[in-house]
């Protein structure tokens, strides 16, 4: 098979898998699942012999023409592409695996798995994509597909509302976003991957406003700063989808899409992305602290380590030595890219696991009223502390490398970046711990506690892999050869910034040690939140702080979009409806009152009439009148 034609397979598979499930099995939600993960197992099966083959190719056929305007339907399949599909697919398949077990007993599993395959053709066909515009086509999709998932429990309020906030935030993003593609269409002639790098080095006048609105799709997408806000209410979807959607693989898209116009960013641009990033890290951090979801903990890590890849993105290029020769590298891209792998490993590993406690504990999800469970669910205790300490930055796990990469590139750019990318590794380690600890120390703080058992194989085997990969996807060096990588990703791994010598560990050490130190000192196994107890200030100070921007948003809903919506009511009551429609109407009708009134039912009157008429009719023939 030709590489172009497998990868068409794997686009297709899943949306063949929806189309299924929607038309024939609606109401058997076995057969549905298991031609869902069949599926799923296609796509990672088809992504990693993809990335892994060495096949790199560009294929596309038009798709329609409008005058000198041709918009294509084409893939561009680089490392960059290889590195995201081998992501998607094998996370995605761990998901659907995953879901197995976590839905089995949901009444409404069919409609739950056709809303997975749909979202896993649209990630699919970002990834593939060779053009802004069909980007921008998939990135609707997946937008779609996000809100089918997350409003999967219809019937709760909140899971609801979560859905319409999070398809009407992402459509703030993504006007900008198609902005953008029309700007950069306007200025290069072209939003062709594959001609956009050779228009710009030809001198094309480079602007700044085009990166900027393009960017304005990762905002939403990965949940920046402002537009951050529908990303913990999200979790009222299924865990299960938590963990593809809101942790691996469509929360990332943004960086990817970033990663891809790279070429059209400025050095103003970049400067805007990276404070961006590096507001939403640590702002993300600071809310994460006083969470007692579980779910929501991860919810607000996730927004902190997407500000870290939009940062180590936003940093730019790095000159470094190699060789005896100074070199160039992308070291953004590489960095950014990096993290996104390792964050999609131990983030989905979390989110996965935290599926289990919620399932092992009867759907419980405060923190605060479990405890004891590393005795009860031994195998998800395991995994489970893999993926803290990954994402807490344990030396020789896959959380250590990536983001040390991200604080060297840091450290070598701008001191004050670095400073407070520190400061937000130290507060990951901190409420990672916390909730670790509360979550799996001590006695059970609750009769769901009590009673909670370990998870089936459905849900511990993608565990088991995930953690796996948790501890060994950081294995790169400066040529691209890995551990689990090989040289199949060389062009973004030669990138990467590699930090050296002893101060890397004692570094990250120290970073897990303070913030691991003061979670051991401020929280014990209880029901109580050590911080609220013995700091209440702060706790209050960061509580206001995590609602600061949903108030901000119903204010500005509740009092101007409101009002100005019922006063341009009022304007279309008044004098659209009133006296423009209503008042032409009158006039109309007086009119028609008149022509009525010439119907007397007299045969003398429409004699007159006729001879009338028959005058005025000579009269403008003859030039008279």
């Amino acid at each position: 098979m030709q590489p172009s034609h497998l990868a068409l397979l794997v686009l297709l598979s899943p949306l063949g898998s929806a189309a299924i499930i929607a038309l024939l099995f609606r109401r058997q939600g076995g057969i549905a699942s298991v031609i869902s993960v069949a599926s799923a197992a296609v796509v990672a099966v088809g992504a990693v012999i993809l990335a892994y083959g060495g096949h790199r190719f560009n294929a596309s056929i038009d798709w329609f023409s409008f005058g000198e305007f041709t918009l294509s339907f084409g893939f561009k399949f680089d490392d960059l592409a290889a590195l995201m599909l081998a992501i998607v697919g094998v996370v995605g398949f761990c998901v659907h695996l995953f879901s197995l077990g976590y839905m089995n007993d949901d009444e409404n599993k069919a409609r739950y798995f056709g809303g997975l395959s749909v979202f896993m053709f649209s990630m699919i066909g970002i990834v593939l994509a060779d053009n802004l515009f069909m980007i921008f086509v998939f990135w609707e999709l997946v937008g779609f597909s996000s809100y089918l998932l997350i409003n999967h429990y219809c019937l709760k309020q909140s899971a609801a509302d979560a859905s319409k906030k999070a398809f009407i935030v992402n459509r703030v993003g993504d006007f900008g976003f198609l902005i953008g593609i029309l700007i950069c269409y306007w200025n290069y002639g072209t939003v062709d991957l594959n001609e956009l790098p050779a228009v710009v080095a030809g001198g094309a006048m480079m602007s700044v406003l085009a990166p900027i609105l393009l960017f304005c799709g990762a905002i939403g997408k990965s949940a920046q700063m402002p537009l951050h806000v529908w990303l913990p209410d999200a979790m009222e979807g299924p865990t299960p989808v938590s963990a593809l959607i809101h942790a691996a693989t469509m929360v990332a898209a943004g960086i990817y899409m970033l990663c891809r116009i790279e070429v059209l960013m400025t050095a103003d641009a970049l400067n805007i992305i990276l404070w961006i990033g590096t507001i939403t890290a640590v702002y993300a951090a600071l809310c994460a602290v006083v969470q007692s979801d579980i779910k929501k903990v991860l919810a607000y890590s996730t927004l902190s380590q997407l500000g870290y890849m939009v940062a180590a993105f936003g940093l730019g290029s790095l000159m470094v030595e190699h060789d005896g020769h100074e070199v160039l590298l992308a070291a953004g891209v590489g960095a950014a890219m990096f993290h996104l792998t390792t964050h999609a490993f131990f983030k989905a590993l979390l989110f996965l696991g935290s599926g289990s406690v919620i399932h092992g504990c009867h759907h419980e999800q405060n923190i605060f009223k479990m405890g004891g469970l590393a005795r009860k669910m031994p195998l998800t205790f395991v995994t489970f502390t893999i993926g803290v300490l990954a994402i807490a930055g344990l030396p020789f796990l896959s959380g250590f490398y990536s983001k040390d990469a991200i604080l060297h590139l840091a450290g070598e750019k701008n001191g004050l970046i670095f400073g407070l990318l520190v400061f937000t590794a130290v507060l990951t380690s901190f409420y990672m711990i916390r909730m670790w600890r509360i979550t799996f120390l001590g006695e059970p703080r609750s009769d769901a506690a009590s009673h909670a058992h370990e998870s089936g194989i459905a849900m511990t085997a993608p565990l088991v892999v995930l953690a796996i990969l948790s501890i060994i996807g950081g294995y790169t060096t400066h040529e691209g050869a890995g551990l689990i990588y090989g040289s199949a990703f060389a062009e973004i791994w030669s990138q990467i910034p590699h930090p050296e010598g002893i101060g890397v560990f004692i570094k990250s050490l120290a970073i897990l040690a303070v913030g691991a130190g003061l979670a051991f000192v401020l929280y014990k196994p209880s029901a109580q939140d050590g911080l609220a107890t013995k700091a209440p200030g702060v706790f209050t100070a960061l509580t206001a702080l995590k609602e600061s921007f949903d108030a901000a948003y119903n204010y500005y809903v509740a009092k101007i979009q409101d009002r100005f919506a019922m006063l341009l009511n009022f304007l279309e009551q008044v004098l659209l409806a009133g006296l423009i429609i209503r008042g032409l109407a009158g006039v109309v009708g007086l009119f028609g009152l008149g022509a009525r009134a010439l119907h007397v039912g007299s045969l003398h009157a429409y004699v007159y009439w006729f001879l009338l008429g028959a005058v005025l009719l000579w009269g403008f023939a003859g030039g008279l009148f």
